[in-house]
Order: C-alpha cells, then sequence, then structure tokens
C-alpha cells in the first residue's frame, strides 16, 4: 500500500514539472498539457488516485496550494500601474464580474439544462481567470503597451473576487434561499474586504518590520513569508468563508509596493514554489475526473463553452472600458484573453463535491463542466492570441530586438550596426553626452540607471528581446545581467567577459547563475574592444553565399576581425559567446568588428 502511495506522490510531480517542461519545448500552453497528463494518469490509466491519496486533506492541500499563488501573484502587482489603467481593472473586477455571472448563469440554464441554482453556481466560478492561466500567456505572447498591465492585475484580483460569489451561491443554494443572494452577496463582499485588506496588510506589516530590524536570519526569511501568508489565509477563512485569497493578494500587492526591505530572494522563491503547485493541482484535478462523467457531456456543452468566448468576454470587456482611456486594438484584445485556471477548477472539485454529499441532482455534472471551459479557453486563447496580438500590432512573437546598457562609442557602432540590420535596439546609460552622441545618430537612447525602478517601469521594450551588459564596469554589467532575467530570461542576458587574460580562469571566475552569458569571446573585454576600437577598428555586415563561405571570411580577415553577430536566413539575430558561438552557414549575414589597418591586437591589459 505504501508504496502505491508513493508511487502516486511521485507521479503526480514529475507529471506536473515534466508537462511544463515539454508546453516549454513545443511552445505550447502549459495547461494543456497538464489537463491531458492528469486525465491519461487519473481516470485512463488509474496511476494516480487523488481521493486514496490524500483523503480528506485533498481540498485543505489544494485550497492552500492556490493561496500561495495569489501570493505569488500580489508579488508581482505595481500600483504606479494604476493611473492609467486603474478604472478598467475596478470595472474589469466589478460590472464585468457581475454582467459575467449573470451571462454564463443564463446560458448554463438555457443551453446546458442545469437548474437556476447549479447555473448561478458555475457562472459564479467562471467568473475567474488567474494568474495560473494569464500569467504563462503573457508570457508567451508579451503585448505591448497598457493591456499586459490590465490582464495581469484583472487575473489576480478576480480569483478572490469570483471565490467569494462563488461561496456566497454555494450558502444559498445549501440553505435554500437563492432568492436572498443579491444581499447576501453586498454584505459578504464588505465582510471579505475588510476582513482581506486589514489582515493582509497586518501580515505584511509585520514581515516588514523583522526583517527591517533583522529579527529573521537571511536563511528563514522565505520560511517566515510563507508561514505569515499560510497563517493569515487560514485565520480570515475562519472569519469568513474564502476572504483568505484576498488576503494574500493583500499581502502580495502590499509587499511588491514598499522600499523599506528587498524581497526579490522571496519573490524567486514564490516564483519556483507556485510552478511547481500549478502542476501539482493541475495533476491532481485533472485525474479526479470520471470517464461518466465526461461522457455524459453533450454538443450543448460545447456551445456553452463557445458563448462565452465569443459572446460573454466581448460584452463584459466593451462594457467595462466604455469611454476608458484604451484604444480600440487593446480593447479588442483584451476580448481575446479570458481562460479559466485552477481557482475554477479547484472551486469546483469543492463545490460540487458537497453539493453532491448534500443530494443536489446535477451537482456532478459541475466539474467536468469547468473542466470543458477550462481546456476550450486554454485552447482557444492560448492558440489564437499570439496571432491575434501581432495581427492587432499589440506583440512580437519572438522579439529579436537588442537593449544595451552602456551607449559609448564603440557600443553605439554595435547598436546601429544592428538597427541597419532591421532590429530595434535600445541604449542606456548615465552619461548626457553619450545620449545626445546616440540621437544624433539615430538611435534610441534612454538616460537613467539600468539598475533603477524608473527604467523597468518608463523604458519600453516592445520587439527588445535580450540584453547586452556592456558598460567599462564588470560589477555594473553583472548586476544588469542579474537584474533582467526576470524580463527576458536567462538565455537573453549577455555581459562583457571580465579582465583575465586566462580563458579558462575568464569563463570560471564568477558562477554562472551570478553573471551574464559572456560576450563575443573569453578574451573580449571592455578594455580589449576600447583598444581594437581605438587602433581604428569598424563594424561590418557580410552576407554569405556558396561562393563565399564563413571558412572563405575567415581566411579573407584571419586575425583581423572578431565575429560579433549573426543574422540568420529567418531575420533572426543570433549573437556569438564564449561559451557556445553559433555557426555560421551561406545565406546568413555575419557582423564583425575588423580593424582595417593591421592585426588585432593580443588581449588588453585588465581593468
Amino acid at each position: 500500500m505504501s508504496e502505491h502511495l508513493l508511487l502516486g506522490v511521485a507521479a503526480i510531480i514529475v507529471l506536473g514539472v515534466s508537462a511544463q517542461w515539454f508546453a516549454w519545448r513545443l511552445r505550447l500552453p502549459s495547461i494543456l498539457l497538464l489537463l491531458l497528463f492528469g486525465f491519461l494518469a487519473g481516470p485512463i490509466t488509474g496511476i494516480i488516485e487523488p481521493d486514496v491519496l490524500f483523503g480528506d486533506l485533498l481540498f485543505p492541500v489544494v485550497s492552500i496550494s492556490v493561496a500561495i499563488i495569489l501570493f505569488e501573484g500580489g508579488l508581482t502587482l505595481r500600483l504606479s500601474e494604476l493611473p492609467k489603467v486603474g478604472d478598467v481593472i475596478f470595472r474589469l473586477i466589478s460590472v464585468g464580474a457581475l454582467l459575467t455571472w449573470g451571462l454564463a448563469a443564463l446560458s448554463a440554464h438555457y443551453i446546458v439544462g442545469l437548474n437556476w441554482p447549479l447555473s448561478a453556481l458555475l457562472g459564479a466560478i467562471l467568473i475567474v481567470t488567474g494568474p495560473t492561466v494569464i500569467g504563462p500567456l503573457l508570457r508567451q505572447v508579451r503585448p505591448k503597451g497598457e493591456v499586459a498591465a490590465v490582464l495581469k492585475w484583472e487575473g489576480i484580483l478576480i480569483d478572490p473576487v469570483g471565490a467569494v460569489l462563488a461561496v456566497l451561491v454555494f450558502e444559498a443554494i445549501l440553505e435554500g434561499e437563492i432568492s436572498q443572494v443579491p444581499a447576501a452577496i453586498a454584505f459578504g463582499v464588505l465582510q471579505t474586504m475588510f476582513i482581506g485588506v486589514i489582515g493582509g496588510l497586518l501580515a505584511a506589516g509585520i514581515l516588514v518590520l523583522f526583517m527591517r530590524r533583522f529579527w529573521i536570519p537571511d536563511h528563514l526569511q522565505n520560511g517566515v513569508a510563507l508561514l505569515l501568508a499560510i497563517g493569515s489565509f487560514a485565520i480570515s477563512n475562519l472569519l469568513h468563508p474564502e476572504a483568505g485569497l484576498l488576503t494574500v493578494t493583500v499581502m502580495g500587492l502590499a509587499l511588491a509596493n514598499q522600499n523599506w526591505v528587498s524581497i526579490k530572494h522571496i519573490v524567486e522563491f514564490k516564483e519556483n514554489l507556485t510552478i511547481l503547485l500549478i502542476g501539482v493541482l493541475f495533476i491532481v484535478l485533472a485525474s479526479r475526473l470520471q470517464l461518466a462523467d465526461i461522457s455524459s457531456l453533450g454538443w450543448s456543452s460545447v456551445l456553452f463553452v463557445l458563448v462565452l468566448i465569443v459572446v460573454i468576454r466581448p460584452l463584459a470587456v466593451l462594457v467595462s472600458t466604455f469611454r476608458s482611456r484604451l484604444d480600440g486594438r487593446s480593447r479588442l484584445f483584451l476580448t481575446w484573453m479570458a481562460p479559466r485556471g485552477i481557482v475554477a477548477a479547484s472551486v469546483a472539485s469543492v463545490f460540487s463535491f458537497e453539493l453532491a454529499e448534500a443530494g443536489h441532482t446535477g451537482a456532478e455534472s459541475i466539474v467536468p463542466l469547468t473542466f470543458l471551459v477550462i481546456v476550450g479557453t486554454v485552447l482557444f486563447y492560448g492558440l489564437t492570441a499570439a496571432p491575434a496580438a501581432r495581427r492587432l500590432g499589440l506583440a512580437e512573437l519572438n522579439p529579436q530586438g537588442v537593449l544595451f546598457v552602456g551607449a559609448h562609442a564603440w557600443a553605439r557602432a554595435l547598436a546601429k550596426s544592428i538597427q541597419d540590420a532591421g532590429f530595434r535596439v535600445v541604449l542606456i546609460d548615465t552619461n548626457w553626452q553619450n545620449i545626445v552622441a546616440g540621437q544624433l545618430e539615430g538611435l534610441d537612447m534612454h538616460h537613467g540607471d539600468a539598475l533603477s525602478e524608473e527604467v523597468m517601469e518608463e523604458c519600453e521594450f516592445d520587439g527588445i528581446g535580450r540584453l547586452l551588459a556592456v558598460t567599462s564596469n564588470n560589477e555594473v554589467n553583472s548586476l544588469a545581467a542579474l537584474r533582467f532575467p526576470e524580463v527576458f530570461g536567462r538565455a537573453a542576458v549577455y555581459q562583457l567577459p571580465f579582465g583575465s587574460k586566462n580563458v579558462i580562469e575568464n569563463l570560471q571566475q564568477k558562477p554562472s547563475h551570478l553573471r551574464g552569458r559572456f560576450l563575443f569571446g573569453a578574451q573580449t573585454t571592455y578594455r580589449y574592444l576600447l583598444e581594437q576600437w581605438q587602433n581604428g577598428a569598424e563594424v561590418k555586415a557580410t552576407s554569405l553565399t556558396q561562393k563565399f563561405t564563413y571558412q572563405d571570411w575567415q581566411n579573407m580577415y584571419g586575425d583581423r576581425a572578431i565575429p560579433l553577430f549573426l543574422v540568420t536566413e529567418r531575420h533572426e539575430l543570433s549573437i556569438f559567446t564564449a561559451e557556445d558561438p553559433p555557426l555560421p552557414r551561406s545565406g546568413q549575414t555575419i557582423i564583425s568588428l575588423v580593424l582595417t589597418n593591421g592585426v588585432i591586437a593580443d588581449n588588453a591589459s585588465d581593468l
């Protein structure tokens, strides 16, 4: 028996993580593979039986996991985003949510045939979208402008709203007083807001106070943050059902917008934990589905999903964005992003089970209907959101542009060569002379400190997909390489090598997780490139053909050239690195630093 339990728990973790990895490799929405893996492991093969594995702990574990996910979502919210889009966000989670609830309930009753109480409950459950599905899609699509902030805020804040509404409807169904739902909702929302806001601010305040006074050692800060999040969630839920979701969201929001202590390590820990929890939750909940329940769903259920996508979401967005500052393209894209996620699945699983235990006919159909909505909306939005965003001019699927940290003379020459090849470049520098010189050369310049919050908020990264830290200061380059993986990913963050004459020592001077990928070669330090530039080196672009190959290029320039960039046949930009340089082929263009008179010098003196 214990071996079976061990196999089941191990299978949940293995399938949850591997599904997300395969989805990343295949560029598919991760939730689709998570649901598929869970379905195969549950009703198809019987490898995973969540009710046997967890027993009565199943739903408490699910609830705590959802709380941690929402806490992590709150840590990503910035109040500085609200002045421009705060009115739209408020209307989406209030007027838009109520409109979605009403129309979804009507559709569930007249299309699927549920009775009115269950229709009202299903409509409330399907209000939520959630960070578990919105976050991955936003990372995949990377929409421009304010629409990304709107979707992120809506996805996080709508979860407590939908969960509380579903709880109130559920309680009314159990008491048989569905006619009293409107008054119960008003009173319940006020209670939830009071408990959630006070509890979240109090928990965040305690953590900040303890960290500011160094009452928590560094190695326990993540643990204490998790302790306070789960503790405040549980206490708030005792005071009012589902108020804990708002509590942890407010706690994360408060921590993210304070300046007294650094929480970067907490954010990183919660991001990693959330990835694991998302995988586990979807595998567990999908494996609880029964084949009989799935087979009982007819074409009316498919029509119900289509109505949610084609009719209800567009109407809710149009009403919520009426006379707002958003342009027509952004409003249209908002109608294209309302996938349902883990909160809808978990709430539906809990309420369906309890209603079925209480003897409510038809309650068993809530879970398969909810999962059908999750699969249908994730499939539709996951496969169409990126093309729609590109068609609307709001996103670029695989941005190839480059952000330069450092705008001295040879950095501007490199940036100009990339811009001339058809890619967007942005340069950041604190030196006004470099900024003015770059503007005169037609480059997109930004004055400021690349490590400051203002740059992250003010600099437009549309079309930018990687960072090149090329300042004269190795520490600044390394800090920039640590700062921007959250924007571009670690694989797209580069910096100049340190000042070591020994190639192996240069590559191993600092661990890879404390620096970016080394640019160009192990010896191409700032001082080295500066000396070549002062000796008359120029940036040149050379087209490779079958008659003039890369070998011919090497034979032509020999020691007089350093390969920098490669423009592929598909108009993608590859960067030469010390560890893993690309292999140029015919049909591609190589951009290099060439010394027109003489030979590229030996490695310059260390900085």
